[in-house]
Parts: C-alpha cells; structure tokens; sequence
C-alpha cells in the first residue's frame, strides 16, 4: 500500500471519528457532513489504489467510484446509501439547504448513517 493511500485512510478514519464527536455533541448537521467526507476519502483511497493516480478533485461520490472503477462492485443498498450521503457535502454548506436538512437530520437518522459509513468504510478497507 503506498503512502497515498495511507493518507486517504487516514483522513477518512480522522473524519469518522469527527463524526462520531459530533453525534454525542448533538450537531447532527455536521454528522451527515463528514459522514459523507468519511466515505469521499476512503473512495479516493481506493481510486488511487486501483488506478496508480492521483485522485479526481471532485466531491461527487458516485463520480469518484465510476471513474475508479468500483461503482459497480457495489450492492444495491450500498448505492442506495451513497446516493443518500451525496448531497450532504454540499447541502450541509449552503444556509438556503440547512433549515430543511436540520428537521431531516435526527439522532435516530444521523446514527443510522453512521453505522452505514462505518459499514460502507470496512468494506472498503477490506479491498485496499
């Protein structure tokens, strides 16, 4: 595994355990935020490791799995679940989109999408 890689993972693990904090912390709008930049680093991880180059600079999930190559290695809910998280990143930034996300983001739901990162995150460390 080169030292890019590591990098990405290790990002991906800081960002993951921001989000953990942020839970117990009651931020839920940001648990949905890096929640999404858990699973951004760790498919650039992966890129970078299938392909042998540097990552795109792109934020879209599912644009940074497809040009990596692994979108399709993916089960239904797992797409299911990135097509979910995908407008975190930037709802989670703009105020015209924050109202609305706060109502949808509960502790129930933000602990949901955790275990779903933390889930979607193994998965892909497994393969690395």
């Amino acid at each position: 595994m080169n030292d890019t890689v590591k990098y990405w993972i290790g990002i991906s693990d800081y960002d993951m355990e921001t989000a953990d904090a942020m839970l117990i912390s009651k931020r839920y709008l940001y648990v949905g935020f890096m929640c999404h930049q858990t699973i951004e680093k760790i498919f650039k991880a992966y890129y970078v490791q299938n392909k042998e180059e540097a990552a795109p600079h792109s934020h879209s999930l599912s644009y940074i799995a497809k040009e990596g190559g692994f979108y399709k290695s993916f089960s239904e809910d797992q797409k299911d679940f990135i097509d979910q998280i995908e407008p975190l990143n930037i709802e989670a930034r703009y105020p015209s989109y924050k109202e609305r996300l706060l109502k949808s983001l509960t502790e129930q739901k933000c602990q949901e999408i955790l275990n779903n990162t933390t889930h979607l995150q193994e998965w892909i460390k497994a393969r690395l």
